[in-house]
């Protein structure tokens, strides 16, 4: 007999491979490290990196081709079918990208098939279906069949026959794929809900970043199939911006600083928010352009520029979606009555595409005096398209009718935006999209 899942998960050095002879495909190497009970975990990879074929082989549905997988004492790796199938019965949830519904039955009859298999009274199981299909909002579709339904209602049905169980640990490939961002709310706030109440343990294959952060404790980063980091989901998010931008150098060096007595997640965060209040300057933790065009009359500088993401980190790699903020500190060689500041950025191309001022934004600037510093930041939404980006900033005036260039910076930084999704053009109007079907 199987008994419950109670302490953590130990993954030691699973490899995977497909294949044979010359044509062999690794898809997870020596992959290692720990889940304890109760934590909501984040596997975040780019595609192909392994992390759909790595939650396969610890739902036991995919075999290790070496290595080891423990529940507490327990080496799933060495049980029997009819251990592992006992296991997965009391132990696990699965929620797969490809749903995994009987197209025979009804939402409702998937739902109370999985229940049925526990052995659960009809009474108990009516119960449970409902309470379900209530929480995830598909109570009203619940008698008609997955091929008639949107692949978002058949994602909140897979989910709904996952948790009727309470499982212990609960596997959830790529779970808010199909589901608009509502849907998706509900869903990982349902997750949440088992993970505090039930304490049970999540593991959560995904490429959704934002609810990487809001919801997770912890996240395991993979690439090509190797280990990278685990860590704070702050940071392991800013690691992953990196390996999407293809900047795998600086990849190399944060985490040989992080792994040698070097910062950590939060820790790390913090120290990069506060930067500048050490001496040191933030234009020193970003990447500036060499080859960036500099002028203006000499009366302003603009001596230290930083952007920092939702999280406070100083960075060049933003997520389309989240809040980031533009910094610029600007030093005073002479008086100047009312010195407007501004960023602008722009494309590749040269084409303004966004920007403001301190004076279209009404802002309440006082005059300034030889060694004065102004310190401006600009906080808002990233809109733009997953690209390449340059910003430009400046300090300029009106003198009488006379426009007075103080300092101006063209293309100072580069700006590179990840998004998980794009539309057409520059920017995204972030529509709702509604749909309806009438068949004839």
């Amino acid at each position: 007999m199987v008994r419950h899942l109670k302490d953590c998960i130990r993954v030691c050095d699973v490899e995977k491979y497909y294949g044979n002879g010359q044509n062999i495909t690794k898809a997870v190497d020596r992959v290692s490290f720990q889940v304890e009970k109760g934590e909501f975990v984040g596997i975040m990879g780019a595609s192909g990196s392994g992390k759909t074929t790595l939650l396969n082989m610890m739902a036991a549905i995919d075999h290790v081709t070496s290595g080891h997988i423990y529940y507490d004492d327990l080496d799933i790796t060495e049980m029997s079918a009819d251990q592992l199938s006992e296991f997965r019965k009391e132990n696990l949830g699965f929620v797969f990208q490809e749903y995994n519904l009987l197209d025979t039955l009804t939402l409702e009859e998937n739902i109370i098939l999985a229940l049925t298999v526990q052995g659960k009274r009809r009474k108990e199981i009516q119960k449970i279906c409902q309470d379900m299909m209530e929480l995830l909002e598909i109570e009203d579709v619940k008698d008609q069949f997955p091929y008639e339904v949107s692949g978002g209602q058949k994602q909140r049905c897979a989910c709904a026959r996952a948790m009727a169980n309470d499982p212990s640990l609960l596997l959830a490939d790529e779970p808010t794929g199909a589901l608009d961002s509502h849907a998706s709310q509900v869903l990982l706030e349902t997750f949440c809900r088992l993970n505090e109440m039930q304490k049970a343990t999540i593991l959560m294959v995904t490429h959704d970043m934002g609810s990487i952060i809001k919801y997770c404790d912890k996240v395991v980063l993979l690439n090509k199939g190797e280990f990278i980091a685990e860590g704070e989901p702050g940071h392991m998010v800013d690691l992953y911006k990196k390996i999407l931008a293809n900047q795998l150098d600086s990849l190399k060096e944060e985490l040989e600083s992080d792994y040698s007595g070097g910062m950590l997640g939060e820790e790390k965060n913090v120290k990069a928010e506060k930067a500048h209040s050490d001496g040191s300057l933030m234009k020193d933790k970003i990447t500036i352009n060499t080859d960036r065009t500099e002028y203006g009359d000499g009366r302003a500088e603009i001596f230290d520029l930083g952007l920092f993401d939702a999280r406070g980190n100083l960075t060049n790699l933003l997520l389309k979606g989240e809040m980031f903020t533009i910094r610029e500190r600007i030093r005073f060689h002479a008086p100047i009555k009312c010195p407007i500041f501004t960023y602008t950025i722009r494309d590749k191309k040269g084409t303004d595409l966004t920007g403001t001022n301190t004076m279209y934004e009404g802002c309440d600037i006082k005059p300034v005096g030889d060694g004065d510093v102004y310190d401006v930041s600009f906080t808002q939404k990233m809109t733009l398209q997953g690209g390449e980006y340059l910003l430009s900033m400046s300090c300029t005036g009106f003198e009488g009718e006379e426009h007075v260039v103080y300092h101006r910076l063209y293309n100072i930084a580069n700006i590179t935006v990840i998004s998980n999704k794009n539309t057409v053009g520059v920017y995204d109007m972030e529509s709702e999209v509604e749909t309806s079907l009438t068949r004839a």
